[in-house]
Order: structure tokens, then C-alpha cells, then sequence
């Protein structure tokens, strides 16, 4: 099991010391979270109308290289 983030060992926060945490505690969480998102990928048509494409490639054409 790994060791928590936080560990409060005695004491008490004033509410300064309070908003520091929260802030620090956050920051960290934005950081996780925003790594662990992927990135919008815009979609891609594969396919394509039928009347569109030429009827015919000759096998040693330039176009068929790709």
C-alpha cells in the first residue's frame, strides 16, 4: 500500500495556513487530472463517395505509390 499525500501529525492550521493547503492540494490535483486527459483529436473521414474517385489507377501510376 503506498503512503498517503497528507498526514496531519499534531497541531492546528490557522486559516492562512488552511488556504495554503487547499491551494497547494488543488494546484496538484489540476496537474493529475490534466495530465490524464487526452487530447481532442478531430475526427477523419474514411470513406469516399464512389463518384468522386476515377474509375481506374494503372498499378504503376504515380497515384498508387502513396
Amino acid at each position: 500500500m503506498s503512503e498517503p499525500l497528507v498526514r496531519i501529525v499534531r497541531g492546528s492550521l490557522s486559516a492562512e495556513e488552511l488556504a495554503a493547503l487547499t491551494a497547494v492540494l488543488a494546484a496538484r490535483a489540476a496537474v493529475a487530472a490534466g495530465g490524464a486527459a487526452a487530447p481532442a483529436v478531430e475526427p477523419v473521414a474514411t470513406w469516399s463517395r464512389i463518384e468522386r474517385r476515377p474509375a481506374y489507377f494503372s498499378p504503376v501510376s504515380w497515384q498508387q505509390a502513396a
